[in-house]
Order: structure tokens, then C-alpha cells, then sequence
């Protein structure tokens, strides 16, 4: 892992802005008490920054469902504005569970949105997908998700970016590592690749997932029914909604749109607390 200079900008100011779709906004990763019920891997990496240094600012555009073209029109103007020093970016995966992506556009897309991001100064952090074996069903997307990978190892080194290479962490075959859609993390995961962007950072942290019996073998009963109710729960709904044009993100507002100072002690949780009072 290296170890990223993370400086301050020239008004002395540190600020993590994190761009994106469900991944980034922290959905699987339930808090109540949160924005939008979900807290996420964005958020613990901006605490365990601030706790590492003093003074961070923290903002989260991410919103679930949205495609690089939205990330682009509804996120990258203001993001720039925001003028950060350490900027993530995980975008397309929607893109490639849809009908008839165009994978060469999408990635052309992607590269002009990496060479903005780039272009600030700013550290730069972009992740590959997961392969997620979840059915039979979406196998035929599994070269999409394959060469999506490859193109960002490609960019990463092309703009100099930090490379977490999601698709490698073999820790996450682990089936509690993931929600119940079998498409989001769990609070598990979503730990996990905090860590991981941490170590990759080189910031230090005390992050650790506690340590689990091996996963029981299910009975082929058991493994019907929860085959079914996977289906009926999660993959219908999904493409019934891509039929009518919808999606979980429509009514929906960025979790964290301003920067806002990261407690050193208690968290992004103080905030709230501070603001119920």
C-alpha cells in the first residue's frame, strides 16, 4: 500500500469530496440517525482522516441509482466548486446492469470525467467493480463488469489516480459481507473497504471486521428458499422498475451536498446530535 501526501490547499483547508452512486452513499450500511438511513465506507474514511488530522471538511454527492451521465451533469460542477484535496469516484456499475450499454461511450465518458477530476490537483481514488456471483442471471454482464475493470487499472495509472482494485478483495466472497439484494454491502463490507481506502491512503486507523465462523452450508431446501425470496424481493422489483423508468434515487438529495467539519471525537453522528439539539 502507498502512503498519499495529503496537503492542505492554499487556504490550509483539507476537504474529501466523494462522488457516485449507492456504493459511495453508504446504502446496505443502515443508520437511522443518519442522512438517508445509511452511513457507508465515505464516512468512515472522512472520520478516521480527521481523527488522523485535524480540521477536515467532508462532503458526499453520491446518490444510489445514478448513472455516469448523472454523476457527470449533477455532480462534477459541484464537486469542482468545492475545490477538494482528496476526491472518490465510483461510477458506471448501474450503467452496466443496464439494456444495451454502449461500454466503449460509457468508458470514453468516464475517462473525461477521471481527466477533469485529474485536472484539479486533488488525490484521486477510483475503484473497480466487484464481481458478484450472485445468480446465473447476471452472468452475461460479467464481461461488461470484466473489461469496465480493466479500462480503469488503465486510467488509474494513465492520470496517476489511487487504484483500489475492488474486483480483487476475496474477502468480500464472504456472503455476510453483502446485504440482503445481494448487490449492496453490508455494515461489514462497507467496513472493510474503508480499511482498505485507508491502507491504500496510508492513513491510520483501528478499522477491523470481527472474526466469523465459517459460513454454514445451507440445505438445497433452504438454498431454494432463499433463492425465491431473493427473486421476489429484490430481482423483480429491480427490473420492474427499469421498465417504468424509476429508480430508488429519484426523490432522493445528496447526503452530505456542503462540507462539513468532521468532529475528531464522536464522528459525523456529533453533527447530528449538535444540529438535534
Amino acid at each position: 500500500m502507498g502512503s498519499y501526501p495529503l496537503l492542505p490547499d492554499r487556504h490550509g483547508r483539507r476537504r474529501y469530496v466523494a462522488l457516485g452512486d449507492s456504493f459511495t452513499e453508504g446504502v446496505g450500511d443502515r443508520s437511522k440517525h443518519l442522512p438517508n438511513g445509511v452511513r457507508g465506507w465515505a464516512d468512515r474514511v472522512a472520520e478516521r482522516l480527521a481523527k488522523a488530522e485535524a480540521g477536515w471538511e467532508y462532503a458526499n454527492l453520491a446518490i444510489r441509482s445514478k448513472r455516469l451521465r448523472h454523476v457527470i451533469a449533477e455532480q462534477l460542477e459541484p464537486a469542482l466548486a468545492l475545490e477538494p484535496t482528496l476526491i472518490t469516484l465510483y461510477a458506471g456499475g448501474n450503467d452496466i446492469l443496464d439494456f444495451g450499454t454502449d461500454m466503449d461511450v460509457l468508458m470514453a465518458q468516464y475517462e473525461a470525467l477521471v481527466a477533469t477530476l485529474a485536472g484539479t490537483g486533488a488525490t484521486l481514488v477510483l475503484f473497480t467493480g466487484f464481481d458478484i456471483r450472485v445468480s446465473a442471471l447476471l452472468e452475461p454482464l460479467k464481461k461488461r463488469n470484466a473489461a469496465y475493470n480493466e479500462r480503469v487499472r488503465e486510467l488509474a495509472a494513465k492520470y496517476g489516480a489511487v487504484l483500489v482494485d475492488y474486483w480483487c478483495f476475496d474477502a468480500l466472497q464472504d456472503r455476510r459481507m453483502w446485504d440482503a439484494d445481494r448487490l449492496h454491502m453490508s455494515k461489514a463490507g462497507h467496513k472493510y473497504v474503508a480499511a482498505q481506502v485507508l491502507d491504500h491512503l496510508g492513513v491510520p486507523h483501528k478499522i477491523s471486521l470481527k472474526e466469523w465462523e465459517p459460513p454454514s452450508r445451507m440445505t438445497l431446501r433452504d438454498w431454494e428458499r432463499r433463492q425465491r425470496r431473493w427473486v421476489n424481493d429484490w430481482v423483480l422489483p429491480l427490473f420492474g422498475r427499469k421498465l417504468r423508468g424509476v429508480t430508488l434515487g429519484d426523490n432522493l438529495s445528496p447526503r452530505w451536498p456542503d462540507p462539513v467539519k468532521v468532529p475528531r471525537k464522536g464522528g459525523l453522528k456529533k453533527l447530528i446530535e449538535q444540529a438535534e439539539r
